[in-house]
């Protein structure tokens, strides 16, 4: 396609010079790259976030049982107080048997089911006799430990 132009920085004289031009399409590139992620790109990051995990779940599964732990030996000293109470009231000495939970329900805060809480890892509290220390059905199965010191 030829197009007549006038060329600028000239002046025009009898009519003015024109000079033929030439009208070229840009070159475009054949390939051009969609917007996106590549496959690899994907698998990078997929990896990293595996690797991140893999790290990180196992800290979080210690926290947990940690938490547990805590949570227990916390209820074990209640119950222990709440014995300690109960025999004083009773007039009760030093290896007196307590029926347990029943005795000790009036000393500790009830949970929402009105019952005196329980293991959060699932194990059971037995308190025998007055002076004694209370225990936990998992005390030595778990680490840590659910006993009292």
């Amino acid at each position: 396609m030829i197009a007549l132009k006038k060329c600028r920085g000239f002046e025009a004289s009898q009519g003015g010079v024109y000079a033929a031009t030439t009208r070229k399409k840009m070159k475009t590139p054949k390939n051009i790259r969609q917007a996106g992620f590549t496959l690899v790109e994907i698998m990078i990051v997929v990896a990293i976030i595996g690797l991140l995990a893999a790290i990180a779940i196992p800290n979080f599964v210690k926290a947990r049982a940690t938490a547990q732990a805590n949570a227990c030996i916390n209820n074990l000293r209640q119950i222990d107080a709440a014995a300690n109470q109960w025999a004083l009231e009773q007039r009760k000495t030093t290896g007196a048997a307590i029926t347990y939970p029943d005795d000790l329900a009036p000393y500790i805060k009830l949970n929402a089911a009105s019952s005196i809480p329980g293991c959060p890892a699932g194990g059971t509290y037995a308190d025998a006799t007055v002076g004694a220390t209370p225990t936990c059905s998992l005390a030595s199965t778990v680490t840590p430990a659910h006993a009292l010191q």
